[in-house]
This record gives C-alpha cells, sequence and structure tokens, in this order.
C-alpha cells in the first residue's frame, strides 16, 4: 500500500511538471507580446502638461471616460517605460489644445491597461484550469467504465486522476452475509445440485470437522445448465445458508479497453475476499474470460489471456482453508480452458438440469407464495403444460398471471390467469390487431384441425388440450397445445414417426381441402426437418445407417446445433433419408384426413365459429357418431 502510495505521489510530480512545461510553450508560442510588459509610472496632470509644452512627449494613448486618463512615453526613455496621468474634470478640451500644439504620436496604442491584467490573468491560467478539467471529466469515465458507481474528484491517482487511481477495482457486488436472504429453502427442482453444495456449506460452518481428517475445501465450483436454471440463485442459497459474504461479478465486467485491467480486477477481488474470508465469489458467465486459448501462440485478444491467467494463479494462490470458495456459471463449458477445469481449480461440477415435472411444481409453489390466489389452483396441470421450462419461465408464468387478473380488474389470480399466461410465455400475447380474411380464417382453421385429427388418431400421442386460430404476438396464426400426462424421458422411434405425422397434419389437410399450399406450415417443416434429421444422425433409428453416429452436438445447453461428421457423399444420402422419413409422415397424415375427411369438415367449421376450443370439445366431436357421415348406419362387421 506504501508503495501504491509512493507511485501515486510521483505520478502526481510528474504529471504538474508535464503541465507546467505546457504552460510555458503555450505562453511562448501562442502570447508571446503578453510576456514582454511595461512598466508605468503615475505621474499628475500638470506633469503630463510640463512634459507636452517641452515636446518630451513621443506616443500617447488617451482614454476618455468617467475617470479620463492618459498614458504617454518620453522621447527619450527606455521603450519599456510609460506614464499614466489622471486628467482634471474639465481640462479635456485645453489637454486636446496642448496634443495638438505637440508633435506628440496620439494613435500609438500602449498595451499595457487594468482591463489587460485581467485578461492576462485569465489567459495565462487557462491552460492549466482546462487540463485540471479535462483529467477529472477522463478520470470519472474511465473509472465509471471500471465499475465504480460513484466516482469522486479525486486526485490521489495522479494529476486529474491520470494516475489510474480506482481503475483496477474489481467493481464486484458484494452482499453482507446477513444481507443475502436466500437459502435452500428458496431454491426448488434442483435436489441434486442442493445435495452436491450441502457438503460445501457444512465445510464453511464446521470445517475443524474436515481439517481432522485431512480434507480440504473445494476451491472451485462450476455450475453449468441452460438459462434460467438458478444457477445465480443457488450460489447465493450457499453463502445464504452457511451464513458467509458473497461477492457478484460477471466475466464480462473482467475485461475492458484497457490492456492489463481485467488482471487488476481479479487481483483486487481475490484481495477483497481474503480480507472478507470466509466467503462466496460467484463468478457468472466465465466463458467470457475462460474460453480455450489460442494454441498457436498468439491470442485473438491478448486481455482476454491476461485476465485468464491471472484467474488461474489467484485459484493456485489462496489457501483454501481460509474459506474462500469460488462459484463460477456457465451455459457453454465446452468452450472452457481445460487448464480452469483441472483439480485444484474447479474441483467440483455441478449440472442444473431443466426441472421435471416434480420440479416444476415445486418451483410454481415457492413463486406462488406471493401471489393471491383464489382455490383452486392446479399447480400440477400448469407444471404439466409446460414441459421443458425453466425456472425463470415458471417464474415470468406465474407473474404474467397476476398481471392478467389485474388487467381483468381482479384482485385475486384465479386458474384461468395462469393457463393464460401458459400461452403467453409460449406464444405470446392475443394480436388484436390482426384480422384474418374470411378465407385465411378457413385456412388456419383446416390447417389446426389437420394436426389435431393426426395426432387424436396415434395411439401413443399426447392428447390434445386446447385449439386456436387467435392470432399470437409470437407470428402464429393459431396453435394447437398437446400436453403429456405424464414426464417422459425416453422416446421410441414409433412416438417420433407419430410426431413427425402431427407436424405434417397442417400441411395435408391444406393441400386435401384446398388443392394447395400455404406458408402457414413454415415452422411445422422446420420443426419436422430437425427432428428426421436427429432420427437419423444422433439417434440412430435409420434402417440404412443403423447405430452410426453422423454429427456432434455443440452448445448443448443453448441451441443444441449439431454439425455434421460424415464424408461429403453420406451427407447426401443423410438428405435423402431425411427427405423420405418426412415424405413417409405427410403420405401417412394425408392418409388419416382422408379416413376422417367429413370429422376434418365438421371441426374446421366449429373451430371458425368460436375460434377457441378445448381438448374435451374436440374429442366429444371426434368420438361423436354424426348420422349424416359417410358409413355412419352401415352394420358393424
Amino acid at each position: 500500500m506504501e508503495m501504491d502510495d509512493h507511485k501515486r505521489r510521483r505520478n502526481m510530480i510528474l504529471y504538474v511538471l508535464i503541465a507546467f512545461a505546457l504552460y510555458l510553450v503555450l505562453n511562448q508560442v501562442l502570447f508571446p507580446q503578453l510576456t514582454t510588459r511595461q512598466q508605468i509610472t503615475g505621474v499628475s496632470f500638470s506633469t503630463m502638461l510640463d512634459d507636452l509644452d517641452e515636446n518630451k512627449v513621443e506616443d500617447m494613448d488617451y482614454t476618455a471616460g468617467t475617470d479620463t486618463q492618459a498614458l504617454y512615453t518620453l522621447k527619450n526613455d527606455s521603450e519599456d517605460v510609460a506614464y499614466r496621468a489622471t486628467v482634471m474634470p474639465g481640462s479635456e478640451n485645453y489637454l486636446a489644445q496642448k496634443i495638438d500644439e505637440s508633435d506628440a504620436n496620439v494613435n500609438v496604442i500602449i498595451p499595457s491597461n487594468d482591463s489587460g491584467t485581467w485578461l492576462y490573468l485569465l489567459i495565462t491560467f487557462a491552460p492549466i484550469i482546462i487540463f485540471f478539467l479535462f483529467g477529472w471529466w477522463l478520470n470519472r469515465r474511465m473509472k465509471k467504465a471500471m465499475g465504480d458507481d460513484n466516482p469522486s474528484m479525486d486526485f490521489s491517482g495522479g494529476f486529474g486522476g491520470f494516475g489510474g487511481g480506482g481503475l483496477g477495482k474489481s467493481g464486484a457486488r458484494i452482499v453482507a452475509s446477513k444481507d443475502v436472504g436466500v437459502t435452500f429453502k428458496d431454491v426448488a427442482g434442483q435436489e441434486e445440485a442442493k445435495e452436491s453444495l450441502k457438503e460445501v456449506v457444512d465445510f464453511l460452518e464446521k470445517p475443524e470437522r474436515y481439517e481432522a481428517i485431512g480434507a480440504k475445501l473445494p476451491r472451485g465450483v462450476l455450475l453449468v445448465g441452460p438459462p434460467g436454471t438458478g444457477k445465480t440463485l443457488i450460489a447465493k442459497a450457499v453463502a445464504g445458508e452457511a451464513g458467509v459474504p458473497f461477492f457478484s461479478i460477471s466475466g464480462s465486467e473482467f475485461v475492458e479497453m484497457f490492456v492489463g485491467r481485467g488482471a487488476a480486477k481479479v487481483r483486487d477481488l481475490f484481495k477483497q475476499a481474503k480480507e472478507k474470508a470466509p466467503c462466496i465469489v460467484f463468478i457468472d458467465e466465465i466463458d467470457t474470460i475462460g474460453k480455450k486459448r489460442d494454441g498457436g501462440g498468439f491470442s485473438g485478444n491478448d486481455e482476454r489471456e491476461q485476465t485468464l491467467n491471472q484467474l488461474l494463479t489467484e485459484m493456485d494462490g489462496f489457501d483454501n482453508a481460509k474459506g474462500i470458495v469460488v462459484v463460477a456459471a456457465t451455459n457453454r463449458p465446452d468452450s472452457l480452458d481445460p487448464a480452469l477445469l483441472r483439480p485444484g481449480r474447479f474441483d467440483r461440477r455441478v449440472p442444473m438440469e431443466l426441472p421435471d415435472l416434480t420440479g416444476r411444481k415445486a418451483i410454481l409453489e415457492i413463486h406462488l407464495r406471493d401471489v393471491k390466489t383464489q382455490p383452486p389452483i392446479d399447480l400440477t396441470a400448469i407444471a404439466r403444460a409446460t414441459p421443458g421450462a425453466s425456472g425463470a419461465d415458471l417464474a415470468n408464468i406465474i407473474n404474467e398471471g397476476a398481471l392478467r387478473a389485474v388487467r381483468m380488474g381482479r384482485k385475486l389470480a384465479t386458474q384461468e390467469d395462469f393457463e393464460e399466461s401458459v400461452e403467453v410465455v409460449i406464444a405470446g400475447q392475443q394480436r388484436k390487431s390482426t384480422v384474418l380474411s374470411d378465407h385465411e380464417k378457413q385456412v388456419v382453421s383446416y390447417h389446426e384441425i389437420g394436426h389435431a385429427i393426426v395426432a387424436a388418431s396415434q395411439k401413443e400421442g399426447a392428447p390434445v388440450t386446447k385449439i386456436t386460430i387467435v392470432p399470437r404476438t409470437s407470428g402464429a396464426l393459431g396453435y394447437t397445445m398437446q400436453v403429456e400426462q405424464d414426464e417422459k424421458f425416453l422416446t421410441t422411434k414409433q412416438e417420433v414417426l407419430d410426431k413427425l405425422a402431427v407436424y405434417c397434419g397442417g400441411r395435408a389437410a391444406e393441400e386435401l381441402i384446398f388443392g394447395e399450399m400455404t406458408t402457414g406450415a413454415a415452422n411445422d417443416i422446420e420443426q419436422a426437418t430437425k427432428l428426421a434429421r436427429n432420427m437419423i444422425t444422433r439417434f440412430g433409428m435409420s434402417e440404412e445407417f443403423g447405430m452410426m453416429a453422423l454429427g456432434t452436438v455443440q452448445n448443448a445447453y443453448l441451441n443444441q446445433d449439431t454439425s455434421l461428421t460424415c464424408a461429403p457423399g453420406t451427407a447426401e444420402r443423410v438428405d435423402e433419408a431425411v427427405q423420405k422419413v418426412i415424405a413417409d409422415a405427410h403420405a401417412r397424415a394425408l392418409q388419416i384426413l382422408r379416413e376422417n375427411k367429413f370429422k376434418l369438415h365438421e371441426l374446421a367449421r366449429y373451430l371458425y365459429k368460436k375460434e377457441t376450443i378445448t381438448g374435451e370439445e374436440f374429442m366429444t366431436l371426434m368420438r361423436r357418431e354424426n348420422p349424416f357421415m359417410p358409413g355412419a348406419n352401415k352394420p358393424q362387421a
């Protein structure tokens, strides 16, 4: 610390000398006339008249005004000497006569008067003042960029703040142990993750139990999982359970425009952590600074690499007996540097997966605690309708339901509000400004009923729960909702083929009834193509290729992009196989709709009239025997 103060003082002296030299240069180059000043001597009015009578005056500046004055020089005096006399009131005409009688030059300007003195002072000190103000402004901007939310006019870091005071501060948000306010009771749907982290909590609370047997606290815990699964929340819960301070910072806050500042922030972060130990240090989105380094010897971003190297050094340097645990979160674990993942740094990897049916219900219960509701509220039905939803999605669903209750003028949220909020999160709000023509409305009705009839014809398919042709802000003109009754973790080949047929049901209905295609099936085609390609390249469900992996999944927790790992000729055969699978599914959907063409017309007209129908209404009409239906009165064989 003393060395830092000495360095700051030395920098301040250096910058003051630079400013003084700059002032001298400006003074000589820009204002050379100001460096020669005349000496002014005050004389009486009578003395000035005598000098005029004796013809001694060479130059005179006669200034008339409230306090009339005259400045003049003598012929035989030095150029640096001038005389000033105050003209007696009422003597102006007499003085003018004396000047006319002499050969003095009254047009010469003597550059020295009272207003010139103030101008000289202003111009002299203006560069220094501007230099200080510019340095102070730049210091504030740099501190804000480096995470200092309350920069002050502090010149301790150098002249005008140019010494970099505060630029190496980590900017981490520190939450005291008593203010964390989150425990494991506030985390649901991640029971396995909580079990893995309870050991860390127990070590922070009772380190002597582990030290007695020679066990060491894990230096780092890496939380991996899709966005919204509660990685930040569970890190706070660890600090809350252990009753220790919580440091929180994002990986992007380390990498700045100034070279070396990222490494300085890492040093400052761990310095603060050591002072507050035991504590939890949470680094969100660590992949920002922890990406794999370039093996070619030159990095694309030297600043990021320096920051990563400093992080590795700090994690090796601190004593884990002090109770410092680094918790990091990422949804791109495959991009992290191997040196960051080795034992001794991030010793424990905790997956944070999307919650299952039980987990979703538990999460909904937590978020529903602060919402006033009107019983009964069936959270199981809401959880069943949201497969693949993260904790953040479920929190948004509860909040959207409460907002809908307020919009409807109610003081309590109902089951209907939360069911509608599920659709809002999935498909967006109802788009009331979109008005379909009668023909378009008919096309959408047949399209959605086509999906529903094909889905209802599957033995193992998920039941239809809702069909609507009300446009949504997501761009959908309608949709058919299917909800699995039970959580499924495995899918058979037949179930995949059934799902492909359901995707093709909308386009098949358009072709069967109208004899033409529309763009309404664009999303169905995209989903069907993706599923068919995965079926062949990942699931090994193709007779031609069998159990052969033809692609690898990248960004498993984000987009799950699949890249082919086969020869170009094989890739062409894969495309042909995908096309054949989808064509077979489309033909199957057409066959189902031909067999149920009467029901297709009946249900489409019913949907056209009501715009939204429930799954129960759909199945009632689907199972009802109509006397006008072809073959209805034929005897059963």
